[in-house]
């Protein structure tokens, strides 16, 4: 892994749980007593902001961009076939989300390639399109970044690959809702 020390005012991040943010800054405050420099990270889409003590950047899992290389490594696993796994729901729908918030390309597009469906393929339960989702505008936001595009553009890029553009699960989060 790359130096995660030192990141600037305006750099691209990844922070596992929320995905692609940008540094606006370094702020101090004093807590209990103690100075303590903090990194103020904003997820547009999320419309929220989050600050992480600098100390515990590294520890909290807030890392740069992947590399393009590690991209390629996420799109050689979206490219691949999915794997049927016969656990019950609960516990792979548990381990996707596990695989999502590790923030972790690879584990992303894993999550991708196993949830995909073709077009006329209707079997998904809403839990399945709700993940998949969420996994999609993940991987999405970090190609955005890396590729400086926009999301938009990585989402049908991405779903070129799968060979899924075109059908349901490429409607935003609020449109899959009302289709179900």
């Amino acid at each position: 892994m790359a130096d995660n020390d030192n990141f600037a005012t305006g750099d691209h991040v990844v922070y596992p749980a929320h995905g692609v943010g940008i540094i606006e800054g370094v702020e101090t405050q004093t807590i209990a007593g103690m100075e303590i420099k903090l990194y103020a990270i904003n997820f547009e889409k999320e419309r929220m902001r989050l600050k992480i003590p600098m100390m515990k950047a590294k520890e909290s899992g807030l890392r740069k961009l992947c590399t393009a290389s590690r991209m390629k490594d996420a799109i050689k696993v979206l490219k691949g076939k999915a794997r049927i796994r016969r656990t019950m729901w609960s516990r792979r729908a548990q381990e996707y989300e596990l695989k999502i918030n590790s923030g972790d390309p690879v584990s992303i597009a894993e999550v991708l390639r196993d949830l995909k469906r073709s077009n006329d393929d209707n079997e998904q339960s809403y839990s399945e399109r709700q993940i998949y989702q969420s996994a999609l505008e993940r991987l999405a936001r970090e190609v955005a970044a890396v590729e400086d595009k926009s999301e938009e553009q990585a989402t049908i890029d991405l779903e070129k690959i799968m060979g899924t553009e075109g059908n349901a699960k490429s409607m935003p989060a609020n449109d899959v809702r009302k289709a179900a």
